[in-house]
């Protein structure tokens, strides 16, 4: 798992760019200041949450187990559920998208306090 873990890491990395990007330069301005902070804040907890899943990866070879799989997929489902519909809520407007929003604040919390459980574990 800690080379699932690595790429899906490295994937969501790279697509933060991206997205950061696009929302410096293609919604500054078609967009309200207050999206562009909402799309700055789902940037930001991705590219937060790649980088635990490659430091993830590296943690799983020395606290080898089904906590550390469970972390990994929390943060996984987090990075879906939070930022991508947050990106949905800035690009549709639909604006009860953030309703979901805080189950993949629960998936970021569930993800830490599992990778937390495995270090004190051993």
């Amino acid at each position: 798992m800690d080379r699932t873990f690595a790429l899906w890491g490295a994937i969501f990395a790279l697509i933060a760019v991206a997205l950061g990007a696009f929302g410096a330069h293609a919604l500054e301005s078609r967009v309200e200041p207050r999206d562009l902070e909402i799309w700055e804040t789902a940037v930001r907890y991705q590219m937060w949450h790649a980088l635990a899943l490659i430091v993830l990866a590296a943690l799983h070879t020395r606290w080898p187990g089904g906590g550390m799989v469970f972390a990994g997929w929390s943060f996984v489902a987090g990075i879906v559920v939070f930022s991508g519909s947050l990106y949905a809520l800035v690009g549709t407007g639909i604006r009860g998208l953030g309703a979901i929003t805080p189950i993949g604040g629960l998936a970021f919390l569930i993800g830490w306090a599992a990778l937390i459980q495995c270090i004190v574990a051993d």
